[in-house]
């Protein structure tokens, strides 16, 4: 499947040549992630809804693509606010050019990401097509809205911080667009009435956060197949559940000394991340994100078997199947 949603991105859908150098370099540009490849784990869910919904791949297809070129544009933008230094195993897209040309770049793929959206109704009739379209803008709403939050703890300096906080930034900025949507249009392609997917964002909420706790631990653990600088999270000063949790432990001077230590620059931060990982180590913190992980992704599982599927059944077992994958996989 995921060779499909490729296929589909890189042979129809972005552009490959142009005798105006310019613009040639930008279809370049925008073919950089794509063609880096990448788990493929949202179109997956997508087409796999839509299977357990009644639809088919071919359904679902042109969502799927969607999806992926939505994952694209968006890592663009956020290797460059996060000033990230890779992106799957390579340098990020601004390290590569600069960094206008990257952000150009993001839009570039916005509007292709929409463009393809748009062939939907061929397939899907007007209705079906345009309710896939106001998921997406509901997915893009709720993704900015957690980009918003967590940058702005990093600029604003923000340190009193709950799990709590991290639990309601996560669940828009990585659970809409990593697991409720990609359920909710899978759905949709296939057919279903919109009111009947509203399961699916109880299950997709706790799945998506703890993908994201298990990302963040993968940060600190997975060494080279994680696609990213090692640590990158520490050195861009995210608010994770680790950091938040590893103040909540800290005792008097060491809790100041963290604070001390993310107020200085990425690079000043850097000559302190043994100091910083031997604090989490010693206070066992990967253990306890570890372990948030687990228990939210045994609720997501139980809300997915309430679920009334109306289709495949074998593709409601893989739901389950990649739900396990996104908390147990290595990278």
């Amino acid at each position: 499947m995921k060779s499909a949603v490729d296929r589909l991105i890189l042979d129809e859908i972005l552009p490959r040549t142009n005798p105006v150098p310019e613009i040639e370099l930008l279809y370049r540009m925008m073919r950089d992630y794509p063609e880096r490849g990448g788990k493929g784990m949202r179109p997956y869910i997508c087409v796999t809804s839509c299977r357990a919904f009644g639809g088919s791949e071919s359904d679902a297809l042109l969502t799927a693509a969607g999806l992926e070129l939505f994952q694209n544009w968006i890592l663009i933008h956020d290797d460059i606010e996060d000033g990230s230094e890779l992106r799957r195993g390579a340098p990020a897209l601004h390290r590569k050019y600069d960094w206008t040309l990257a952000l150009n770049t993001g839009d570039a793929l916005h509007a292709r990401m929409w463009q393809a959206l748009l062939r939907n109704r061929e397939r899907l009739g007007e209705a079906r097509a345009l309710d896939v379209m106001d998921e997406f803008a509901r997915m893009i709403n709720e993704t900015t809205e957690g980009q918003q939050m967590e940058l702005s703890w990093v600029v604003d300096k923000t340190w009193s911080l709950t799990p709590e906080d991290y639990f309601r930034m996560c669940t828009k900025k990585t659970s809409w667009y990593t697991v409720i949507s990609p359920l909710r249009l899978g759905g949709l392609a296939a057919g279903a009435a919109p009111e009947s997917l509203a399961p699916l964002v109880e299950a997709g909420t706790t799945l998506g956060v703890a993908f994201q706790i298990h990302d963040d631990v993968l940060n600190l653990s997975a060494g080279a197949k994680y696609g990213k600088q090692y640590a990158d999270d520490l050195l861009e000063g995210k608010r994770t559940l680790i950091l938040i949790r590893l103040l909540q432990v800290a005792k008097g001077e060491e809790r100041q000394r963290v604070v001390e230590i993310f107020a200085r620059s990425r690079e000043e931060r850097r000559a302190h991340l043994d100091e910083l990982l031997g604090m989490i180590e010693r206070y066992r913190v990967l253990a306890f994100a570890s372990d948030q992980a687990r228990s939210l992704l045994d609720r997501a599982l139980a809300t997915l078997k309430t679920v009334r599927w109306t289709g495949d059944a074998g593709a409601a077992a893989r739901l389950e199947e990649i739900a396990r994958y996104s908390v147990e996989r290595d990278w």
